[in-house]
């Protein structure tokens, strides 16, 4: 689904020149995918992103922008730091990314909570812009409504067994799942908007045992990857060697990056995506598999900094040309949580929780530490 909305501000003086008429008439609203409610640990949150292109001949600044539901009631609101931390330009970086140079796009990452129960019917937002050059004046507009998508999530069973995993993702990671477009086939999509990657540690936090730059010695590797619902496998590639160490492991080009991996049709136009897959897949294109069964084993190809799991799903069955979808896990052990995602590449011990918590139905929250059922 495509929302865009070309949105003219009404200028709030009177008397006002051509020129400064084109200024604040100059900026292209665009929600490409529309908006998900979507339960993350134990919150509901409306996840989308906001596009937003100056065409405009001065920087334009965001100082503010307001999230309203259908009755116009407040939803969220960013400013300052928060502002800039949920901005990012495409393109070279700056060094404030509130501020968009001419002929430039902004993408906003939203996170906004809501309670699904109560969910908005549709939702708009209010912008306010200060110029950068010429009078400086600020001015504001509004636009961009949309329409959430209620459609039901998936439910989806583990992709791994026992644990802990750690589901390694940070939705605010400047080159993170989240923040990574590809522009493919003439158009730029989002394929790990919701993408985690799987990371099996031990009490301690680390990752291997003995030699870590042995990928044999990293306690995912070599992990059954299962099925998260019942499907058919529709593409799959096997012919990439796992490296013999980390340290020896080529950069690859972006078209071979997932290295192996699996992708299965699940329904309802969603497909289920694993990559860095070890070679021997025990699954072929065309077979049918149910839930639970085995589709692959964890590995270290592609670009991978370490032995894991990329799982993610799409709207078709394409790498990079493809629209992450939202979902949530049906069951899961929440045994703590890694304060950050630094936290976690430091090799830090996780922290505890004081009693191991059964979580359903919810997308696991950044760098939690879970147990699957088995083993």
């Amino acid at each position: 689904m495509r929302i865009k909305l070309l949105v003219f501000a009404l200028l709030t003086f009177a008397g006002a020149s051509p020129a400064k008429a084109q200024v604040n008439q100059a900026l292209d609203i665009a929600i490409p995918e529309a908006p998900h409610i979507l339960r993350v640990g134990a919150a509901d949150q409306l996840v989308y992103e906001l596009h937003l292109t100056n065409f405009s001949s001065l920087p334009l600044r965001l100082d503010r922008l307001s999230i309203a539901d259908d009755t116009g009631a407040p939803l969220k609101s960013y400013a300052d730091d928060e502002l800039a931390k949920a901005t990012g330009l495409v393109g070279p970086a700056e060094a404030d990314t509130r501020i968009i140079p001419p002929g430039r796009r902004a993408v906003l990452y939203i996170n906004a909570p809501v309670a699904a129960a109560s969910a908005p019917r549709s939702i708009s937002h209010g912008f306010t812009l200060g110029k950068i050059g010429g009078d400086g004046a600020s001015f504001t507009l509004s636009g961009g409504a949309a329409t959430p998508d209620t459609t039901a999530l998936s439910r989806l069973s583990p992709p791994l067994r026992g644990g802990p995993w750690v589901a390694v993702y940070d939705p605010g990671m400047e080159r993170g799942h989240r923040r990574v477009f590809y522009a493919t086939e003439g158009s730029a999509t989002l394929p790990g908007r919701f993408a985690i990657d799987w990371m099996k540690v031990d009490a301690n936090g680390k990752l291997s045992s003995g030699d870590a730059d042995n990928p044999a010695n990293h306690y995912g590797y070599g992990a059954e990857v299962l099925a998260v619902a019942d499907g058919t496998v529709v593409a799959l590639r096997d012919d990439v060697p796992d490296p013999a160490t980390r340290s020896g492991r080529a950069n690859p080009s972006i078209a071979d990056a997932s290295g192996n991996y699996v992708m299965l049709d699940i329904g309802g136009g969603r497909i289920a995506t694993y990559e860095h897959l070890k070679q021997g897949a025990p699954v072929a294109v065309g077979d049918r598999v149910k839930a639970g069964e085995v589709v692959g084993f964890l590995g270290f190809t592609g670009q991978a900094s370490a032995p894991h799991l990329h799982f993610h799903l799409a709207d078709r069955a394409a790498i990079l040309g493809a629209e992450g979808q939202p979902y949530v896990l049906s069951s899961l052990v929440s045994l703590g949580q890694y304060p950050s995602i630094e936290a976690f590449g430091r090799g830090e011990k996780w922290p505890a929780a004081n009693a191991p918590k059964t979580v359903r139905d919810s997308l696991p929250p950044p760098n939690l530490v879970v147990r699957f059922p088995g083993e």
